[in-house]
C-alpha cells in the first residue's frame, strides 16, 4: 500500500468521525450568510442540497453550488428549483381590482352568475398595512370576488398562488379549491385540477376572517414551469456540517474528489468596520479522494430573488471588473429606497453582488441555470433585465490531486441607504464616511481573507471555550447556533449625533425597530463580547426621552416598524417593563465596564425611570411585559422582580458615581421591597405568579440580575427553592413559562437556569432546550418560543433575543 493511499484512508477514517461528531448535533435550520435583517439567507434541511436556501422569513433565496469532475456533475448546494409560469397574476406582479363586502353577502355569493354590482371595488392586496396594502383591511372579515377571462386549454398542472392572514376559503366559480386556518406570510402555491378552469369567465371567492395580529389577502394562478433539458447533475454526499459563532462548514464527496465548504459571516464584535462590512465569504475546497488527478471546476450561482421582496419585481443585471475582481452586481429596476416597512418584508433597495478573484473566472447572467451551457461559457455578459436571473461565477481549478485547490466567492450588499432615523435617512456604518463603496469593501474582503479567517477561528475558539467553560459542551453548541442569528438581527450605523446605533427588527412578531424588551433578552451576548453595541441599542432610546419627541416618564417601547425608526408604532406602553430593562442595561454596562460614564451621560432620564419605577413599579397594575403574548396581568411577581432589581442597579450606578446618599435611599428601597416581595409571592415551596395568585407559578428570569450583577438584594435562598421547584415542573423540551400554558421562551430558560448554584440543576433545565432545538419539527431560523410537550414552534423565529443564550457566560466573566 503507497503512502497515498494510507493517507486517504486516514484522512477519510477521521472525516467519518468528525462527521459522527458534528452530526450530532441538528440545527433547526443553518446560518449561511448573515449580516441584517435584510441579508439573512439560512438552509432548513439536515442536507444542503434538499432545499432552496431562503431568507429568515421562509422566501426562498436561491443560492446554487455544483462542482464538474472528469465531465459528471455534483450538486452541493441548494435544490434544483421549481419555477411557475403566471396564469393570472397576483399584486406582486401586477396591480388588479376585487370586488369586495366586509358584510356578509347572500346566498351563491361564490358562484360566477352572481351579481357583485353594489360591493365596493379595491385594488389588491387587501392588507392592515397601509404601507404595502392596495386597499387597507382592518375588520375582522372580508368578502371577495375576482372575475378573469381565460382563453385557451392549460397543459401544465396548475396552482392557486396565495398569501392571506388569517383563516381562509377560497372558490372557483362556486366550488372550494382550498381551505386553511391560519396565515401563511408568503406566498404559496397550492395544486388544483386544470378542469375547474374554464375557457372564457371565470371567478376566484374567497371568505378571509382577520382572527389576530396583521391582515392580508391576495392571489392569482400559475402553471409548473418546465425546466429546459440539462446535463445530468447527480447530488453530492453530504458527510458533515458542522456550526461555529461566524462560519457553517460542510463536507462532501462528489465522486473522485471531497469537497469542503464554509461559510463565513466575519460578524467580529471588536471590530466594527468588520462587523458592518456587507460581505460574506463562500470558501470552496476541493481535493482528489483516489490518489489521482482529475479536471474539477466549481459553479457558484445567486438568484436575484435576494434583491426584491417578491420574486415577481423585476430586477437588472450587470457584470464588470473593479479592484482586481470579476463582479455580477444585480437589484430592482424600481428601487423603492426605505419606502416599506413591516415584518415579513426583504429589501427591494440597493444591490446584490457576487465577486471572485483570479484569472480562472467565467461570470454570467442568464434565465436559467443549464450546467452543461454555464461550464462551457454560456449566459448574457452585458447589463440583462428580468425576473428570476441567476448570476453565475464558474472557476476553473484546473488538475486537483491530493493537495486542496481552494476558491472563495464573494458575495454582498449594498444598502445605499439602511435606515431611516426621526425622518433623516442614514448609511450603513461602512457606508457613513468619504469614498466609501462596495467595490473597495469587496476589494478589501478578498484581499485580507486569509486574516480575517484567522480572526475567526480565534473567535470561534473564544465562544466556544467560554461556553464550555461556563456551562458544558451542549451549552457551547446553544450559544455558536445563536450568536450569528442574535448579531445579523441589527444593523449598524451612526446617529446624526455621532453616537452609535445598533438597531434591532423584531423579526416574526411584529417588525419593530429597536425594540427594548427585544434588547433586553439581546443583552447578555454583547455585554460579553463588546458592550458598546449595547449602548448602540440603548442610544436611540435614550434619543427619543433626552430630545423631548419622548414626554412621558417612562421608556418607550421602540423607535418604530424597521426600517423606519421615527418614533413609537408599538400600540401599547409597557411603563413598567421598559423603565426595568433601561435601568438594569445601563446598569450591567456599569458593571462589565467598571465605571459609569455611560450612565452618567444620561442620569438624568434615569433618575425620572428610576422615579417611576420607586412609585409603580413593586406591585405593577395591569400592564403588558415582554411576554405579552401570554396577554395583560396584574400584579406580576417577575415584573415586580424586575422593577426591585432596576432599582437595585440604580442604586449600584449611584454608588459608581460618588452619589452615596442617592445609593443608600434606593439601596435600602430595593432591599426593603425584596423582603416584602417574599412576603407577597411566597406559596409554600416556591413563589407564585402573581401577588395573591396561590397554586400559580412563573419563571422569575428577572432575579438572574440580582445574582449576576452581585446586587445582594434576595438571599440565595430564594434562587435555591425556585430552581428546586422548577426542576418539578419541566417537560420533555424544556420549563414552560409559567402555569397558564406549556409554552415556553428558551431564553428565559437560560436565565432561570442561571440562578442555579451547581452544574448539574443548571445543565438539568438547559438539556431540554439542547433537545428541543435538536428535535424541533419546525425548520426555521431559531424559534425562542416554542411548545414543552412536543417541541413546535409557537411562533418568533430568526430573533436577536437568543443573544440571551449567553447569559451564563456573562456570569461567568464578571466573576473572574
Amino acid at each position: 500500500m503507497t503512502r497515498m493511499k494510507k493517507t486517504s484512508i486516514l484522512a477519510a477514517a477521521i472525516g467519518l468521525a468528525f462527521a459522527a461528531k458534528a452530526q450530532e448535533f441538528r440545527a433547526p435550520a443553518y446560518p449561511l450568510i448573515t449580516h441584517d435583517p435584510y441579508f439573512s439567507i439560512w438552509s432548513t434541511t439536515d442536507r444542503l442540497t434538499a432545499s432552496p436556501t431562503k431568507h429568515w422569513t421562509g422566501t426562498d433565496q436561491p443560492l446554487l453550488g455544483i462542482v464538474k469532475v472528469d465531465g459528471l456533475f455534483y450538486r452541493f448546494l441548494g435544490a434544483e428549483n421549481v419555477g411557475y409560469r403566471t396564469v393570472l397574476p397576483a399584486a406582486d406582479e401586477k396591480a388588479y381590482e376585487m370586488a369586495y363586502t366586509e358584510s356578509a353577502p347572500a346566498a351563491g355569493w361564490n358562484e360566477l352568475t352572481f351579481n357583485d354590482g353594489n360591493w365596493q371595488r379595491g385594488k389588491a392586496p387587501f392588507s392592515d398595512n397601509a404601507s404595502t396594502a392596495g386597499t387597507v383591511w382592518r375588520s375582522k372579515e372580508l368578502w371577495a370576488r375576482r372575475t378573469f377571462t381565460i382563453s385557451g386549454s392549460r397543459s401544465q398542472p396548475l396552482f392557486l398562488k396565495l398569501q392571506h392572514d388569517d383563516n381562509v376559503e377560497v372558490y372557483l366559480n362556486g366550488t372550494q379549491i382550498y381551505q386553511h386556518k391560519g396565515w401563511t406570510g408568503k406566498y404559496v402555491y397550492i395544486p388544483m385540477e386544470k378542469t375547474a378552469l374554464k375557457t372564457g369567465s371565470n371567478v376566484l371567492a374567497i371568505h378571509i376572517a382577520n382572527t389576530a395580529g396583521g391582515a392580508w389577502l391576495d392571489l392569482g394562478l400559475a402553471e409548473k414551469e418546465v425546466a429546459p433539458a440539462a446535463g445530468a447533475v447527480q447530488e453530492a454526499d453530504q458527510r458533515s456540517v458542522s456550526v461555529e459563532a461566524t462560519q457553517t462548514k460542510y463536507a462532501f464527496a462528489c465522486g473522485k474528489v471531497d469537497l469542503s465548504l464554509t461559510f463565513t459571516s466575519p460578524l467580529l464584535p471588536d471590530d466594527l468596520e468588520q462587523l458592518s462590512r456587507p460581505v460574506s465569504y463562500v470558501a470552496a475546497s476541493v481535493r482528489s479522494n483516489d490518489g489521482k488527478s482529475h479536471a474539477v471546476q466549481v459553479y457558484f450561482g445567486a438568484s436575484t430573488d435576494i434583491a426584491v421582496n417578491t420574486a415577481a419585481q423585476p430586477v437588472k443585471a450587470e457584470k464588470y471588473t473593479a479592484g482586481g475582481l470579476s463582479i455580477l452586481k444585480a437589484g430592482s429596476v424600481t428601487q423603492p429606497v426605505l419606502k416599506k416597512k413591516g415584518d415579513d418584508l426583504r429589501i427591494d433597495w440597493g444591490y446584490m453582488y457576487v465577486a471572485a478573484a483570479g484569472k480562472n473566472i467565467v461570470q454570467s447572467i442568464s434565465a436559467a441555470v443549464t450546467p452543461s451551457g454555464l461550464f462551457g461559457g454560456a449566459g448574457s455578459g452585458a447589463a440583462t433585465e428580468g425576473k428570476h436571473l441567476w448570476l453565475n461565477t464558474v472557476a476553473d481549478l484546473g488538475s486537483v490531486h491530493g493537495t486542496a485547490k481552494e476558491q472563495v466567492f464573494l458575495i454582498g450588499y449594498d444598502d445605499i441607504y439602511a435606515i431611516q432615523y426621526f425622518h433623516q435617512d442614514l448609511r450603513a456604518w461602512w457606508r457613513d464616511k468619504p469614498g466609501a463603496s462596495i467595490e473597495k469593501e469587496l476589494s478589501a474582503a478578498s484581499s485580507s481573507y486569509a486574516v480575517v479567517m484567522k480572526k475567526c477561528a480565534a473567535f470561534n475558539e473564544r465562544v466556544h471555550s467560554d461556553a464550555v467553560k461556563a456551562g458544558g459542551e451542549k451549552y457551547a453548541q446553544l450559544c455558536e447556533l445563536a450568536y450569528r442569528q442574535s448579531v445579523a438581527a441589527h444593523k449598524l450605523l451612526k446617529s446624526p449625533e455621532g453616537e452609535i446605533l445598533f438597531l434591532s427588527k423584531e423579526n416574526f412578531s411584529n417588525g419593530s425597530i429597536n425594540t427594548v424588551d427585544v434588547t433586553y433578552p439581546s443583552a447578555p451576548l454583547f455585554l460579553a463580547y463588546n458592550p458598546d453595541l449595547l449602548k448602540g441599542m440603548l442610544n436611540g432610546i435614550f434619543f427619543f426621552s433626552e430630545s423631548g419627541k419622548w414626554t412621558k416618564p417612562y421608556s418607550a417601547h421602540d423607535l418604530g416598524t424597521y426600517p423606519l425608526a421615527n418614533g413609537q408604532t408599538y400600540g401599547e406602553d409597557m411603563p413598567v417593563e421598559e423603565s426595568g430593562n433601561m435601568v438594569i442595561l445601563t446598569a450591567a454596562i456599569g458593571k462589565t465596564e467598571g465605571n459609569a460614564n455611560y450612565a452618567k451621560k444620561h442620569w438624568k432620564t434615569l433618575s425620572i425611570w428610576a422615579g417611576y419605577l420607586a412609585k409603580e413599579g413593586f406591585d405593577p397594575a395591569n400592564q403588558l411585559c415582554t411576554d405579552d403574548f401570554a396577554g395583560h396581568l396584574a400584579r406580576n411577581a417577575n415584573l415586580s422582580v424586575k422593577a426591585i432589581v432596576a432599582l437595585g442597579g440604580y442604586a449600584q450606578l449611584a454608588d459608581q458615581l460618588g452619589e452615596k446618599d442617592t445609593a443608600n435611599k434606593y439601596r435600602a428601597m430595593a432591599k426593603e421591597m425584596a423582603a416584602k416581595w417574599m412576603g407577597m409571592a411566597d406559596d409554600g415551596d416556591h413563589y407564585s405568579l402573581t401577588f395573591g395568585g396561590k397554586g400559580t407559578w412563573s419563571q422569575k428570569y428577572n432575579l438572574v440580575w440580582d445574582k449576576v450583577l452581585g446586587l445582594g438584594l434576595f438571599p440565595r435562598e430564594v434562587y435555591n427553592k425556585e430552581i428546586a421547584y422548577y426542576l418539578t415542573k419541566q417537560n420533555k423540551y424544556g420549563l414552560p413559562l409559567d402555569s397558564r400554558k406549556g409554552y415556553t421562551k428558551s431564553d428565559w430558560i437560560m436565565w432561570t437556569a442561571t440562578l442555579a448554584d451547581n452544574r448539574r440543576d443548571f445543565e438539568a433545565l438547559t438539556d431540554p432546550v439542547y433537545k428541543y432545538v435538536n428535535e424541533t419539527p419546525t425548520r426555521v431560523p431559531l424559534s425562542d418560543w416554542h411548545e414543552t410537550e412536543d417541541g413546535r414552534q409557537v411562533g418568533f423565529q430568526a430573533r436577536s433575543v437568543v443573544g440571551g443564550y449567553f447569559m451564563k457566560v456573562l456570569e461567568d466573566k464578571l466573576k473572574r
